[in-house]
């Protein structure tokens, strides 16, 4: 645990810089480093070592999209990258058909999810920072899913009794769900307040209610997602990037759930408006 508590009093603070302090497109690149890595990391996991070409595809694919995001054109770079990904997939899924380098259809399907649709998840960041007042709305997504964590972690060590999925993820239990729930939601509210007393925008405390809730349970549900892929692999962690965390999908597989939740809640219903 105390190599899990120190890799994030190193992480959280360099995290919080970029999002908060420095320009846009340094979160875009960023967060295609971040793709390119888990797409990895998830192609290597579950595809073992005969299909590297593909591997490349799908990283090269997780690089561009959150770059077109930054630019504000994902409506034609997303489009165009999984065109281009999905016939060059397919095209060595027939090539390859009946030799060693066979490719199927569920690798097919998984290539397009780590290439294009985690990077269009985690390109919500980018879309969040460029708003106005995205350096505020960009930690929206940032507080619910690591605060949930941290508070389903900590509640689960010390009430945790009944375990909620035992068969996807044995460590987690019904009392830490129910604490990352109500401590993922007052670290959001904990936000809007220190935004009022710092700055002259508006907070509807509602609507942060809201996004507290529908947050935690989402990167709750993100993190026991990609831990059903563990199980179903028979693998501990996606990668050792991260010191006590595991590899870059391990730490940031809710976010891939949270980011654009807080995206589409942030449009659809304001509840911080800058003034």
């Amino acid at each position: 645990m105390k190599t899990r508590i120190l890799a994030a009093v190193i992480l959280v603070p360099l995290i919080f810089i970029v999002l908060f302090f420095l320009p846009p497109y340094v979160l875009a690149v960023v967060v295609s480093l971040i793709c390119a890595i888990s797409a990895y990391e998830l192609l290597h996991a579950i595809g073992g070592k005969q299909n590297e070409r593909v591997r490349l595809y799908a990283v090269f694919s997780a690089v561009i999209i959150p770059i077109g995001a930054y630019f504000d054109i994902t409506y034609i770079v997303f489009p165009a990258v999984f065109l281009v990904l999905m016939s060059l997939i397919f095209l060595e899924a027939i090539i390859g058909f009946k030799t060693i380098r066979k490719i199927s259809f569920a690798q097919i399907l998984t290539t397009l999810f780590a290439g294009t649709l985690i990077p269009l998840m985690l390109s919500s960041l980018i879309d969040l920072k460029q708003m106005p007042g995205g350096h505020l709305l960009v930690l929206l997504p940032i507080i619910s899913a690591f605060v949930t964590d941290a508070g389903a972690y900590f509640t689960g060590l010390a009430m945790g009794k009944k375990k909620v999925f035992p068969h996807v993820s044995p460590k987690k239990t019904v009392e830490g769900c129910i604490g990352g729930l109500a401590i993922g939601t007052l670290a959001i509210l904990i936000f809007g307040v220190i935004i009022v007393f710092t700055t002259l925008n508006i907070v509807v405390f509602w609507a942060l209610i809201i996004y507290g809730i529908i947050g935690s349970v989402l990167s709750q549900l993100g993190d026991l997602a990609f831990s059903l892929v563990k199980r179903e692999f028979d693998i501990k962690d996606y990668g050792r990037l991260i010191p006590g965390h595991g590899g870059m999908l391990d730490r940031f597989d809710s976010m891939i759930f949270a980011a654009p939740a807080m995206y589409l809640l942030v449009t659809l219903i304001p509840a911080i408006i800058v003034r």
